[in-house]
């Protein structure tokens, strides 16, 4: 009986502790100072189950094969659900009903509270069709799914970016990029044909043969042309490794010189990557797909236990260059563990080795979790002191670009990520009508700037992108008026077609969804 009440005494002493001391600080101060105690201890086992019941669950109705059944029954409910709104008289605006804190969008969008939500439940993979080269999928159809689904099979996308979560839809609607796209240009130039049902319930089917002005403008439209409900994209054939090489640069130009070099050469390397440690240094990373590995040199970097691919690559600056073989999936999903670079900032401690070996298997907490559990406080906080922004300039102005963010922000690593822009007709496309190489250069963490002011900061970075024709990614902050926002992106074709679908009353136009007045 003694022994019994020690051991008691030994696990309740620490937890009422620990009760007092949260009851004494209060949880709002737990929840901005010690985040990572809510993240290890309920949100990343919330993750794990979350992904074990859905992983199960889209295994089970594609072996059944009962996607396609259910595909056109919920289409027709969607299509119902729009008509429904014409007969009550057309009063609010129609939006998708998916909760705000469900995207990867840092932010939650307050417009959802004001307009007619449409229920879209559509999440499955509808199709593999290995002689077209081509997948069928709905929007909310995720990319750890897709490479789940295509790995095995020894196919994959052209251009499949790195976040398991990011959905095919946003992706669309949004805009996707990868290491791939300065072959293939973004996610959206992969796509051979769109399906959306309109303000008037029809369903309408769009490729470049086929309805093509809605084809080109879809993309980055923001659901504001029509409810996207299943996309066709090419597919390629895959191979098992990705020989990855790294490469140190120690000067401003050479790295520049370098990332340039080798983004020209297409034809010899299948991904390039860029990430910039400071003003000085980077890590340029090309990349080729291959059957075969040196046993010695390969790399299963997605496992739970090896460090973050971030610091995993900055090793890169002290021991020099070196080749490694990883793995398809993993390479795909290289940063998703570390959720880029951000989850330093949530647990700090997450890149220690006795974590990782202890508790990796867990990570990365889900975004969308993280951001249900956000307190006003630490939504604040996140918008005054953390910056997640992807710019995309023109390559012939990616030095002038980095300088402007190392004086305005100070943020580092900051990730360079190379694609081509086919002069197409839409609302993205080159100056000129020329086809153009640019570079997304994504900034993600607390900038170090003294005197950084998250609006006036992001206003005079914005300035500067649309001075050089570039183009700001729409899930991030934007303080843009809507004149500017007008000139950085093209409403041409936009406009005429909100005009020919009569998209004023259905849907709001996409700055009014975006800008930081709609977002919470």
């Amino acid at each position: 009986m003694a022994a019994f009440e020690v051991w008691l005494a030994a696990i309740c002493t620490p937890l009422l502790s620990l009760i007092i001391w949260m009851r004494i600080k209060g949880l709002e101060y737990i929840l901005i100072n010690y985040r990572w105690i809510l993240s290890c201890f309920v949100l990343m086992p919330l993750t794990v189950l979350y992904n074990v019941v859905f992983f199960v669950r889209n295994w089970i109705i594609f072996k059944l094969n009962s996607a396609p059944k259910l595909h056109d029954r919920r289409v027709a409910d969607i299509q119902k659900q729009v008509k429904q709104w014409k007969e009550d008289g057309c009063k609010q605006p129609m939006c998708t009903s998916r909760p705000g804190w469900q995207t990867i969008s840092p932010r939650v969008g307050l417009y959802k509270k004001t307009m007619r939500n449409i229920h879209v439940n559509l999440v499955d993979i509808l199709e593999v069709d290995t002689k077209r080269r081509v997948m069928r999928v709905e929007p909310l159809v995720s990319m750890g799914q897709i490479t789940a689904m295509l790995n095995p099979l020894g196919w994959t996308l052209p251009v499949l970016p790195e976040l398991d979560d990011l959905t095919v839809g946003g992706l669309i609607m949004g805009v996707g990029i990868e290491t791939s796209s300065h072959k293939y240009g973004l996610f959206q130039h992969t796509c051979l044909s769109y399906e959306l049902v309109l303000a008037d319930g029809s369903l309408v089917k769009c490729s470049k043969d086929e309805n093509p002005d809605l084809f080109y403008t879809a993309p980055w439209s923001y659901g504001t042309l029509g409810l996207l409900v299943a996309a066709e994209i090419q597919i390629i054939p895959a191979k098992k490794y990705v020989k990855v090489d790294y490469r140190p640069a120690h000067t401003f130009e050479d790295a520049i010189n370098t990332f340039k070099e080798e983004v020209n050469k297409k034809a010899d390397n299948e991904f390039v990557e860029g990430l910039m440690y400071s003003d000085q240094e980077c890590v340029i990373m090309t990349a080729n797909q291959t059957d075969h590995a040196d046993s010695n040199k390969i790399n299963a970097i997605g496992n739970y236990w090896k460090p973050w691919f971030f610091k995993h690559a900055e090793t890169c600056l002290k021991r020099g260059a070196f080749t490694e073989y990883i793995p398809l999936r993993h390479y795909y999903h290289r940063h998703t563990r570390s959720i880029f670079w951000e989850l330093q900032d949530i647990i700090p401690f997450g890149n220690n080795p006795i974590f990782r070996y202890l508790f990796g298997w867990m990570v990365p907490p889900k975004v969308s979790l993280l951001k249900l559990t956000q307190t006003e406080t630490i939504r604040r906080l996140y918008e005054e002191k953390q910056v997640i922004q992807d710019m995309l300039v023109p390559m012939s102005e990616l030095g002038k670009a980095l300088k402007c963010f190392d004086k305005e922000l100070d943020l580092y690593p900051l990730w360079l990520c190379p694609f081509f822009l086919p002069s197409q007709p839409g609302l993205v496309h080159p100056p000129n009508n020329q086809d153009e190489m640019y570079v997304d250069i994504g900034a993600y963490g607390t900038p170090h700037r003294e005197g950084f002011h998250f609006k006036d900061t992001t206003r005079r970075v914005e300035e500067f992108v649309r001075s050089v024709h570039g183009f700001q990614m729409l899930y991030a902050d934007s303080y843009m008026t809507r004149e500017e926002f007008r000139q950085m992106f093209d409403h041409s074709l936009y406009d005429k077609l909100r005009e020919e679908f009569k998209c004023k009353k259905a849907f709001p136009e996409i700055y009014d969804k975006i800008c930081k007045a709609a977002r919470l």
